[in-house]
């Protein structure tokens, strides 16, 4: 089949588009409005875009919570979802009222930061401590803005479980990463193979 996603006629009863991008990392972000007040919500339009300097993001729909603290902050911090914290994380992604604690929802305690305000999951496997370097609302070939703001922050502290380091690297298989799928559908890291660059 072809369809063109503007014209949304793939004439399947679900959009297809975020099922064929996947398996996508979720990053569970976790910020504080400029009055203090916590707030967590998993992202699956969730990436890592370079390492020097080390840049992550997420894309909100529209400025919801997360989004708009962290354009209050300049903050925010990216906590990594992994299977044990299936759970939590759906239900930190209800849709509470500005200004109510996900983690307390989820069951879950805030840790501190070191270098940002904003709290990380208590016991997340690694968490990035990121400060925001541009948010952009995202537009289409004709210019106009979307209902999707792309915020982009530069690690600049990373905390990491020791239970998950072996041989100096991070152990991706006893981490167990969740990922999104399409639709309602996640995986979980269960398999991992290695594979050497050709050389020329």
């Amino acid at each position: 089949m072809f369809y063109e996603p503007r014209l949304r006629n793939h004439g399947l009863p679900h959009d297809p588009f975020k099922a064929l991008v996947a398996p996508r990392p979720i990053g569970w972000i976790s910020t504080v409005s400029a009055d203090g007040a916590p707030n967590l919500a998993p992202y699956s339009f969730f990436n890592a875009f370079s390492d020097r300097p080390a840049i992550v993001g997420f894309s909100s729909a529209g400025m919801k919570d997360s989004a708009a603290n962290a354009e209050e902050t300049g903050e925010f911090v990216c906590n990594i979802v992994i299977k044990a914290d299936v759970e939590a994380m759906n239900q930190s992604s209800a849709p509470y009222p500005r200004g109510v604690n996900e983690f307390e929802k989820a069951g879950l305690v805030m840790e501190p930061s070191r270098l940002v305000r904003p709290p990380r999951v208590k016991g997340a496997a690694a968490a990035l401590e990121c400060k925001v370097t541009s948010i952009q609302n995202l537009k289409g070939l004709d210019g106009q803005e979307g209902p999707y703001f792309l915020v982009l922050g530069e690690v600049v502290g990373v905390h990491i479980d020791d239970a998950f380091l072996r041989d100096g690297k991070v152990d991706s298989m006893a981490m167990n990463h969740l990922a999104r799928l399409g639709y309602m559908e996640y995986a979980a890291v269960e398999s991992v193979f290695s594979l050497e660059r050709p050389t020329v």
